[in-house]
């Protein structure tokens, strides 16, 4: 069917931002996607029928993507800040950190924790990470620095408490109170199966969730996460690639030969580079190679509301404690409970879980009768590794959404079932993704949402980019390159330059 000079394996944010700039350079493109939408898991869909709501359904809150990419594509794309960062309900008070608050933040602390010395090691560990960021940050768009390189960039400080010993530790020295510290830890463990206390795994998570675009915010993206990629297609196209979907790829060869299957059977083309905007797993397989899958370690729940539940502390707005991240049963004892009996094979008790209604700060997303009346929210529970799934997976899905409903129970004063808001046809707006249901609707090895394990942002083995394989001509540029992950673009931008600067 033709030759071009880079095929695109897989039509996701990063295959499109790959395409985008390839394109823009005068490079024929082919962008090949076995779905019959592009975005990957950037998506936004109604999943509730006769519900006028265009959810996240997959990925919901934008960071990591540079403002540079933004520049460079053209996006018409809106990113709005959060003023509330977080809350923690604790008994019945709870820890609100207010952006442009400072002073509400410090008594906050003050009530919570029962003194100062917690909020002042707050601002010198996130005063510590805000510089990691502003450092960090524009390297992700350059060749790899060195481990040596980066090291001199963050300091011996940051190196130290954030690269070479566990972020367990460095938080267990730096803060006093049990609540701090799990808010603080949750960032090491998003959609990443691991103890921070003694795995450097956790360490790279937390690097990548304080780093993005050199302030380490994670923003809404207005429309939601369709909008996201439905700008990148639009770039992508008005660069000049072609885009493909309901094409699977089902082989792919050193020499650059990619084989597709679409309802019109096989085909063949060529490309003088091939971009893999697949997990490493799945280029393995069309490869004709053994690999090993990864596993994800997540339970992504959507709902929609008829209204956001009450608290247990009523002196605080619950539409300042759900617009930022509301953590449920994140403690640093309780995250480890919850790690080690999910170690053991079993659904955590009391599953740690963190939630937001995007609906706050973006009410565009709610169709016209729905606005004022209705509120979504997304909740993302941790210590959920795909082992525990794979026996009975609709079982092991109802008793975690049930046990995860019972934790969040525990920290309001009212059940959020009370709030749901009912479909048509009678059933709560409430749907349930496992690692399992990532692996089987989305293609996901293991449900791994990263597509592997997050690696260190500097050079090993004589990396340039961070997306070479051991084939000259195939390139990495989806979240399984070094540097990818997140909603970000960055391996996308990375591939394609590797090609452009060849």
């Amino acid at each position: 069917m033709g030759s071009y000079d880079v095929i695109v394996a897989g039509g996701g944010h990063n295959g499109l931002v790959a395409a985008a700039y390839l394109a823009g350079a005068g490079r024929s493109v082919l962008v090949l996607e076995r779905h019959d939408h592009v975005g990957g898991l950037a998506i936004s869909a109604r999943a509730f029928p006769g519900v006028d709501v265009r959810l996240s359904r997959y990925s919901y809150l934008v960071s990591l993507l540079p403002s540079a990419i933004v520049r460079d594509l053209g996006l018409d794309l809106e990113l709005r800040r959060r003023r509330y960062a977080s809350y923690t309900p604790r008994g019945e008070t709870g820890l609100l950190v207010d952006n442009e608050d400072a002073a509400a933040t410090a008594a906050s602390f003050r009530d919570v924790t029962g003194g100062e010395a917690d909020h002042k090691a707050w601002q010198d560990f996130y005063g510590l990470t805000a510089r990691v960021a502003r450092a960090l940050a524009p390297t992700l768009l350059e060749p790899l620095p060195s481990a040596a390189e980066v090291e001199r960039l963050v300091g011996p400080e940051a190196w130290r408490d954030l690269f070479r010993r566990p972020i367990g530790r460095t938080v267990e020295e730096r803060f006093a109170d049990d609540t701090v510290r799990g808010v603080v830890l949750t960032d090491a463990l998003i959609g990443t199966f691991a103890d921070p206390a003694t795995d450097l795994l956790a360490n790279r998570c937390f690097l990548y969730h304080v780093i993005g675009d050199g302030t380490g915010e994670w923003n809404v993206p207005v429309g939601g996460m369709g909008a996201v990629s439905g700008t990148l297609e639009a770039a992508a196209r008005r660069a000049g690639a072609e885009i493909r979907t309901g094409a699977e790829i089902v082989g792919i060869s050193p020499s650059g030969e990619v084989t597709f299957a679409d309802e019109g059977g096989e085909h063949t083309v060529n490309g003088g580079h091939v971009l893999v905007n697949l997990p490493p797993a799945v280029l393995d397989r069309v490869l004709g190679r053994p690999g090993e899958a990864p596993e994800g370690a997540q339970l992504k729940v959507n709902m929609v509301l008829t209204r956001l539940p009450r608290l247990k502390d009523a002196s605080v707005d619950p539409r300042a404690a759900f617009s930022g991240t509301f953590h449920i049963n994140e403690s640093r004892d309780q995250l480890a409970a919850a790690y080690g009996q999910a170690a053991r094979g079993e659904i955590p008790e009391l599953p740690p879980a963190e939630v937001y209604c995007h609906s706050l700060t973006d009410p565009s997303i709610l169709g016209p009768g729905l606005r004022g009346r209705a509120e979504t929210m997304t909740l993302f529970g941790l210590h959920m590794p795909a082992r525990l799934f794979r026996k009975n997976p609709d079982k092991a899905r109802k008793a975690a959404l049930d046990a995860t409903f019972a934790s969040i129970n525990s920290v309001l004063a009212e059940p959020i079932e009370e709030c749901l808001l009912r479909a048509p046809d009678g059933t709560p707006c409430v749907e349930a993704k496992t690692p399992v249901d990532l692996e089987n609707e989305a293609g996901l090895p293991g449900g791994h949402i990263f597509h592997t394990d997050l690696s260190w942002p500097y050079a090993e083995a004589g990396e340039r980019w961070g997306v070479e394989t051991e084939h000259e001509r195939i390139l990495m540029c989806g979240a399984g390159a070094r540097r990818g992950g997140g909603v970000s673009g960055i391996a996308g931008h990375n591939a394609a330059m590797s090609v452009l600067k060849r």
